[in-house]
């Protein structure tokens, strides 16, 4: 338990730590880009056509835009300091209220992604690693290899023609039901089952060469039962850690994706925050990503730490 509480208070100093360097990296970086960030804000608010040098004024005098960089950083700060992520420049509302929104499209993407990769790569896996070497496992890192080197978005468009145009199971793009999340989240989900599906099996053939493993054989015990109470367990860790990271990668970095699919998700958003000098919300999606993967590496430590017998038997 004390270990426990230690490590939430070093993962919560990290949090801060964190939140500190992204906000003023983000604010350092976007301030740096070429151009007047008062008339993109402008376009972005009322198009490329109507805006002139006055609304770009308008707009920096608004935003205070023209005031030195370390007071902008330090409202912020103090903002956040509150709590307060502010509004966006374009749209007015409430950064956390929109990142709010998109992180639910993105988290629910991903965590469909990584469930389906587990259905298809688990049993491919265990598959493997019960003859290494044999055939299936030659063919399955064949098809993994195959998967892996293909472009995610030639995926994607392949995965529209046979599912969405010829047999027509789901939409071809959008959002908002069940049968819209079918496509962008399988899209991913191969990508991810080609590696995870080795990864599976390499930790379950290191587990069945173990004397841990052959003392359960010799014990008596059926291979399955073996199996399930000692090989899957202790190969679970490291699938366990490698899903923690790619849930991490999919949720900041599905930008082709979400847009190929018209999928409203925060890597998205954030693009379109970039270009238009979006500076409340380029700093509040970063925070928030960065607190995320703060938050994610505990809970991969913690159920890590439940699942290894070795810790159990502690």
């Amino acid at each position: 338990m004390d270990g426990l509480a230690a490590s939430l208070a070093g993962r919560l100093g990290q949090a801060c730590l964190v939140a500190l360097v992204i906000g003023i990296a983000s604010f350092a970086m976007m301030h740096a880009l070429p151009g007047d960030a008062a008339f993109r804000i402008a376009a972005g608010r009322y198009g490329y056509d109507v805006t002139d040098a006055a609304a770009a004024a308008a707009v920096r005098a608004e935003l205070g835009l023209d005031r030195p960089l370390a007071a902008q950083l330090l409202d912020w700060l103090g903002s956040l300091a509150r709590f307060d992520l502010g509004r966006s420049t374009v749209s007015g509302t409430p950064v956390a209220e929109e990142i709010g929104v998109q992180l639910m499209h993105s988290l629910l993407l991903a965590f469909a992604a990584i469930l389906l990769s587990l259905v298809i790569a688990a049993p491919l896996g265990i598959a493997a690693a019960l003859r290494p070497g044999g055939i299936f496992d030659r063919a399955a890192l064949g098809v993994s290899t195959l998967l892996r080197a293909t472009p995610a978005f030639i995926t994607g468009v392949v995965l529209m023609l046979v599912l969405a145009v010829w047999a027509g199971v789901a939409p071809v793009a959008g959002h908002g039901t069940t049968d819209t999340l079918l496509l962008p989240a399988l899209t991913l989900a191969l990508g991810l089952a080609a590696v995870s599906n080795r990864v599976v099996r390499d930790a379950v053939v290191e587990v069945t060469d173990s004397d841990q493993y052959a003392f359960a054989l010799a014990k008596g015990l059926r291979r399955r039962t073996a199996l399930t109470r000692h090989v899957l367990r202790n190969a679970a860790i490291p699938v366990i850690a490698y899903i923690g990271v790619q849930l991490v990668f999919l949720i900041e970095g599905v930008v082709i994706i979400e847009a190929l699919f018209a999928w409203p998700g925060i890597g998205h958003a954030l693009v379109h925050a970039i270009f238009a000098r979006d500076i409340p919300m380029v700093q509040g999606t970063a925070l928030a990503l960065g607190l995320m993967f703060v938050a994610l590496n505990f809970a991969i430590d913690l159920a890590c730490r439940l699942i290894d017998p070795r810790d159990a038997a502690a």
